[in-house]
């Protein structure tokens, strides 16, 4: 499957994840809007990717966009979605958050009343094509101008195969990255949480770990 010249929105793109996202995919050739509540902030982190990128406000990001690729905190989560439901509709919406908690003995998954924060995107976007995907990439990795492969598969699910598709071209447009597919959008819940293992393992061993699938 051909990703050519798909336009990526990325709503919270002023965060590390996000940000971290819209340069690598800009990188690759990929126009790409950097959506945020203040359209100034947006455009100062687009300017601080270059590559083309652009900076927005979330809906006009929404709007414009072929592909939106949600990075928010998952406090401010729902609301947003709620409130650009008409501007996503009929759009593949990839939903990357992790619904976490952090106290003293580190990270934490948050329990989410619809299964997932991915599910909870589907449900609030009845017209739209929930993927649930990046969730393990780290932000520093992304960020980092040494790292010019990215060691990492990127877990992909939902219930829509072409859109599973387009997501996992997508993700392997990243020098180094491969999109695998990793199942329904109902057992998102489980690739969420193990962000929270994965940043055990990163404070225990002072690295930045993602994950590799074996034999595919």
């Amino acid at each position: 499957m051909t990703v050519n010249g798909i336009s990526i929105g990325i709503l919270g793109g002023t965060g590390d994840q996000g940000k971290g996202l819209a340069r690598r995919f800009a990188l690759a050739g990929h126009p790409v809007l950097i959506g945020s509540r203040n359209a100034g902030r947006a455009q100062e982190a687009a300017d601080s990717i270059g590559s083309g990128a652009r900076g927005a406000e979330n809906a006009v990001v929404a709007t414009e966009a072929d592909l939106v690729i949600v990075a928010v905190p998952y406090d401010g989560h729902k609301a947003l979605l709620e409130s650009l439901r008409t501007e996503l509709a009929g759009k593949i919406v990839v939903d990357c958050v992790n619904p976490l908690g952090f106290d003293k003995q580190g990270a934490f998954a948050l329990p989410v009343e619809e299964g997932s924060a991915a599910q909870q995107a589907a449900a609030v976007l009845p017209d739209s094509r929930v993927v649930a995907a990046f969730h393990h990439v780290s932000a520093v990795v992304l960020m980092d101008p040494a790292v010019d492969k990215v060691d990492l598969d990127v877990l992909v699910l939902g219930d829509d195969r072409e859109a599973t598709d387009t997501v996992q071209a997508l993700a392997s447009v990243i020098p180094g990255v491969r999109g695998i597919y990793g199942g329904r959008l109902r057992n998102a819940f489980q690739v969420e949480a193990l962000t929270a293992n994965l940043i055990s393992i990163n404070r225990r061993y002072k690295a930045h770990a993602g994950v590799r699938v074996t034999d595919v």
